[in-house]
This record gives structure tokens, C-alpha cells and sequence, in this order.
């Protein structure tokens, strides 16, 4: 549907302009007096250039917990839904989430409820969300949701660049690793090949293995890196899959360095959405298969799901909890003591608050740990070359002498 811009007058005679997605002019002139203004101008919005499509923009959780929180803030003084609405398209920063906020105030203008007009937007507003602001409209403390949305998004967020700023050192030294790799067998090895073919002396196994290796980085290099991409591309498609992603994250839950690391993080993620939910007044069936949703790994999702089957039977849900194997002890005597107590959603909460202290220490032990890893592996590679490129060079000199 084409975007028109109006210019109106409000009933106190203050000049207002804004954009309005719909079929027509009549319905944006409808749309103005049901509202109380009067029509100055009406024309239809101009297309937009490339530099400002959407295309490369993204959500992120720092962007929803922003959202969140400057909603609350005017809730909290009073503003109705439609103004923080109107407020918030004006001054959203990401491109994307301004053009969504705006498409919401003009759903919500004609007469959809907030969380209706959420759900409509699912790929940039979470289910999370969405039933999180349902409660909140019914029990008429959609400020206090808010307020619980943006302080779980916030954690979320300091959680994901915790995980970023631990992945940087490691793929940096990948990369130097590689780059050092290649420059010696592709410009540094040809310099000795004219020496060692020119001596007539015989080349050890590893020699050859080496010079094999950089004449086919010279000769096939193309080959070799469409080759790369291409199985980068492979392998990123079929993790998107449903079969890859599952397999993928259950070999997370495998692997001995990040095993550790990924249980923590998947804990806190389900102990904070899950308190977050219950607190809010959303069911415990369907609070789970949100958290199923939020942990962000399929293989800890299937596990929350098949604990959800044996909740809805009628078992507590410390037991299926504990049966997944997913989680640590602590989280199933945590849930069992706050069900006993009936504080399950403040435990959870505190639960959260300890595995993100934990989450820290994880991430500075396995890059404690993956430090001496990755030298170690680089110094037998780089060993491997200079062993390769030396032996010959004895061998010579015991020719000559």
C-alpha cells in the first residue's frame, strides 16, 4: 500500500504532520477527523532511495530493550499508547525498527490493540513479547511489563556481547594464523624451490608434502577459495535448517570447551524468561513454550518442550527438568524450592542473576583455555613448515662437504 504524508490542524489549532499507510487518500482524510484534525495537505509519499531501504537492518535485542524502556517511561508519566507510539517512530534510531513503530501507531489507530499490532510484526517483535504486552493490557499494568521487558532484554543484551567480546580474540588469532600460513607457503617456499630442485638432492617426505601444498595454492588458489566459500555457504545454509540447527546446538552440549559455557548460558536464559513470564501472569504451559522460543538453542528447545508434555500430565516441573540432562542440578532444586514456596517466579529471578556471574567466569575460562590451544596448534603448524624447509638445506651442506 502507497504512503501518503499529511499536514493537519488539531482541534487547538496546533499544525501537526506525520506519514499514514493506506489505500486511499479518504481513508488517511477518515483516519484525520476520527482523530479530531483537520486536513491541510495530503500527498503521496515519494519512493525512497536505495541508501534508505531496510535491507541490511536488523533488530537487535539492545534496540527492543531501548524500546521497552523509554515505553515504560512514559507510561509511567501518563502518556497514552498512541502518543508513545507517535513519540517513539519520531525518534527510534534503527531504520528498521522506525519504519515497524510507525506501521504499529497507524494499526493501532485503527483500532487494533497493541498486542495485535505486535504480533503482525512477529519477525521483529518476539512471541515473548507479544504475550508478555497481552497480560499487561488485560491486568492494566502494561508500565510494570514494560518495565520487565526492558530489564530482560538488557540482560540479554549484556549476555550476547559478553559471548561477542570473548569470540574476538580467537577468531582474530585464526585469522593471523591463516594469513601467516599462506603468505609462507605462497611467496616464502617458491624462493627456496629453485635451491632445492637445483641441488639434486633427494627431499624428504615433509618437503614434499610442503611444496605440493604451496604449488596448489599457487595453481588452484581460485579453486581452493570458491571451494571455501562454498562449503562456508553449505554449512551456514544447513544449520538454518531445522535438522542442522537441532544437530548443531546438541553439539554444542557436547563439545568439552564451550559444553560448560553453552549450559550456563541456555540456564540463565530459561530461568529469566521463564520468572520474567510467570511474573507477568502468563500461564506456566505457555509460559515454557515461550522459553522453549528464547533459550536460543533447538536442541535445549526440544528438551523445555518434551519437560512442557509431562507438566501439562500433571508432574511438577522440577522432575521433567531435571530429566532433559540440560541443566544443572541447582536449577531443579532452585525450581523445586520456589514451587514448595510459592515463589517460583522470584527464585527463577535470583537463579538468573547467579548464572550470569557464572556465564562471566565460563566465557574467561574457555578463553583462558583456548589460548594455549590455538598457540600450540599454530607452533606445530608454523614447526611443521620451518622442519620441512630446513631439512633439505642439511642435506646439502652434508653434499658439499
Amino acid at each position: 500500500m502507497p504512503v501518503y504524508e499529511y499536514k493537519a490542524v488539531t482541534t487547538n489549532g496546533e499544525n501537526i504532520e506525520g506519514s499514514y499507510t493506506a489505500k486511499t487518500k479518504n481513508e488517511v482524510v477518515m483516519m484525520l477527523k476520527q482523530n479530531q484534525n483537520y486536513p491541510i495537505s495530503i500527498k503521496e509519499a515519494e519512493s525512497k532511495d536505495i541508501r534508505d531501504m531496510q535491507i541490511f537492518s536488523s533488530v537487535k535485542t539492545k534496540d527492543l530493550s531501548v524500546f521497552c524502556r523509554q515505553f515504560y517511561a512514559m507510561l509511567n508519566a501518563g502518556v497514552t499508547i498512541i502518543q508513545c507510539l507517535d513519540i517513539l517512530r519520531q525518534q527510534v534510531e534503527n531504520k528498521k525498527l522506525k519504519k515497524i513503530v510507525a506501521e504499529v501507531y497507524e494499526e493501532v489507530q485503527k483500532g487494533l490493540t497493541f498486542s495485535e499490532a505486535l504480533k503482525k510484526h512477529s519477525t521483529v517483535f518476539p512471541q515473548l513479547m507479544t504475550y508478555m504486552v497481552a497480560a499487561g493490557e488485560t491486568s492494566g499494568s502494561l508500565d510494570i511489563i514494560m518495565d520487565r521487558l526492558a530489564t530482560h532484554y538488557e540482560k540479554e543484551n549484556k549476555i550476547n556481547n559478553k559471548i561477542k567480546s570473548a569470540m574476538i580474540y580467537p577468531i582474530i588469532l585464526t585469522f593471523v594464523s591463516v594469513a601467516v600460513v599462506i603468505f609462507l607457503l605462497t611467496f616464502v617456499m617458491p624462493t627456496f624451490l629453485g635451491m632445492f630442485e637445483g641441488s639434486g638432492v633427494p627431499l624428504p617426505l615433509p618437503t614434499k608434502i610442503l611444496l605440493a601444498i604451496s604449488a596448489g595454492l599457487r595453481t588452484f588458489w581460485y579453486i581452493i577459495l570458491i571451494g571455501a566459500i562454498v562449503l562456508f555457504y553449505g554449512i551456514k545454509r544447513y544449520i538454518t535448517t531445522e535438522d542442522g540447527g537441532l544437530r548443531f546446538d546438541r553439539l554444542k552440549f557436547s563439545l568439552p570447551i564451550v559444553k560448560q559455557l553453552n549450559q550456563k548460558i541456555v540456564t540463565a536464559r530459561f530461568s529469566r524468561t521463564l520468572s520474567t513470564l510467570l511474573a507477568s501472569g502468563i500461564p506456566l504451559l505457555q509460559s515454557l513454550e515461550n522459553v522453549a522460543n528464547a533459550v536460543g538453542n533447538k536442541y535445549a528447545a526440544e528438551g523445555i518442550m518434551k519437560a512442557r508434555e509431562d507438566v501439562r500430565k500433571g508432574v511438577d516441573i522440577a522432575t521433567p527438568i531435571k530429566r532433559t540432562g540440560l541443566f544443572p542440578p541447582m536449577l531443579d532444586n532452585m525450581i523445586r524450592i520456589g514451587e514448595e514456596s510459592g515463589t517460583l517466579d522470584d527464585i527463577l529471578d535470583k537463579t538468573a542473576n547467579f548464572y550470569d556471574e557464572e556465564v562471566d567466569f565460563a566465557i574467561g575460562k574457555m578463553t583462558t583455555l583456548l589460548e594455549p590451544i590455538m598457540i600450540v596448534v599454530m607452533a606445530v603448524i608454523i614447526g611443521f613448515i620451518v622442519i620441512a624447509m630446513v631439512l633439505p638445506m642439511f642435506d646439502m651442506l652434508q653434499t658439499v662437504q
